[in-house]
């Protein structure tokens, strides 16, 4: 597919059909997605692929989280069972993990790269027919989660991506054309 037609065609995916994801093609895709400029090629990332029964230990954590800031005690478990069924009904998860460096303008060239890194990773999904979606909620943050997940000190999650095959494909939003958003400066 052309680089225009696929950039302009992807989805953000949502609704996710009841199949199974390949990790084999997973990882290949990788292979290709971390092919982005990064500066001082310190390559941060890392990936962690959540799939199968492996999805439990995602939404176990989820649940334990839920649960403890929900106020009502009769609606603790109702919550936690929500966003437990919510987390396994998504084909595969993958967290996206950088190493943070102790270097503010590095950390930022980091964080620009990794970012790289999953839009790659997008466009590469969606030629294979595969969607996906971005997801930064909070807890992510939290120790339930990262202990759950292994993911160290000074590593930093830029979200978790959720992915599968299209159960439905939403309609383009609007964008603001680059024209009104560029300045052109030929002059002293």
């Amino acid at each position: 597919m052309e680089l225009a037609k696929l950039i302009k065609e992807r989805r953000s995916i949502h609704r996710f059909e009841d199949r199974e994801v390949d990790p084999a093609l997973v990882a290949e895709l990788l292979d290709t997605a971390v092919w982005a400029p990064n500066y001082h090629m310190t390559q941060p990332w890392r990936f962690i692929v959540t799939y199968g029964e492996g999805r439990r230990r995602i939404a176990e954590a989820v649940r334990i989280m839920k649960e403890k800031r929900e106020l009502d005690p009769v609606k603790k478990k109702e919550v936690g069972e929500k966003f437990y069924n919510k987390i396994m009904a998504i084909p595969m998860i993958m967290t996206v993990i950088m190493t943070e460096s102790p270097n503010l303008i590095e950390r930022q060239d980091d964080f620009a790269s990794t970012s790289i890194v999953i839009h790659n990773f997008s466009l590469l999904a969606w030629e294979k027919g595969i969607g996906l979606t971005w997801e930064t909620y909070p807890w992510i943050h939290e120790p339930e989660f990262r202990e759950a997940m292994g993911i160290a000190p000074g590593e930093r999650v830029l979200g978790n991506l959720h992915i599968g095959y299209p159960a439905a494909i939403p309609n383009p939003q609007p964008r603001v054309p680059a024209a009104e958003r560029i300045t052109f400066v030929d002059k002293a």
